[in-house]
């Protein structure tokens, strides 16, 4: 059995769920999600808590059961507490700044470069070196920070770029014949 799909999921106060066949809807406080899942996998609540069951033991239930489960799981922790990834700009430099919905990034380019939020994800700048993106949906915040990391990712030989916080970045040793070139 799965350890991670056979645990129940709790429900905290003030979170609704509703199960309408393979969908489900969640509503919270910071806001609602609904996603539909495989056929095969039964999703039932009862007491104040979702548990998820699979039919037989084989591979592909086997697999979509932790998978159903950690996704109910996500979507009941965003709407009542939300998600939220933190990335760290480092380079002489390099700076954030927030203009109305958007973030402005001067990060080494001839030009400064814009990034949209996607939709139901914020995205501010909390200094000049920190951009915050924060959302209800797990799945759409990884994305919102991964492309904005993409934009300039870490070098490995100067260590500038785009990173998440406490991201380490293994950087490598330059050119061994630099040192003794001037003989």
């Amino acid at each position: 059995m799965s350890r991670i799909g056979k645990m129940p999921i709790t429900i905290p106060q003030g979170v609704e769920v509703t199960i309408d066949g393979n969908e489900v809807h969640v509503k919270g406080p910071k806001g609602e999600l609904s996603r539909a899942f495989n056929l095969d996998m039964q999703i039932s609540l009862s007491d104040g808590s979702l548990t998820v069951a699979r039919p037989s033991d084989s591979r592909i239930h086997r697999s979509l059961h932790g998978l159903t489960r950690s996704l109910l799981a996500n979507m009941v922790e965003g709407v009542s507490t939300g998600f939220k990834k933190e990335l760290e700009l480092v380079g002489v430099g390099y700076r954030a700044q927030n203009v109305g919905q958007k973030v402005v990034m001067q990060i080494g380019y001839s030009h400064p470069v814009e990034i949209t939020p996607l939709h139901g994800i914020a995205i501010t700048a909390t200094d000049a070196q920190h951009i915050l993106v924060q959302g209800i949906d797990r799945e759409a915040v990884g994305d919102m920070a991964a492309k904005i990391r993409a934009v300039r990712p870490p070098d490995h030989y100067k260590g500038k770029g785009i990173r998440y916080v406490g991201e380490k970045v293994r950087l490598k040793p330059g050119k061994s014949g630099k040192v003794g070139a001037g003989r």
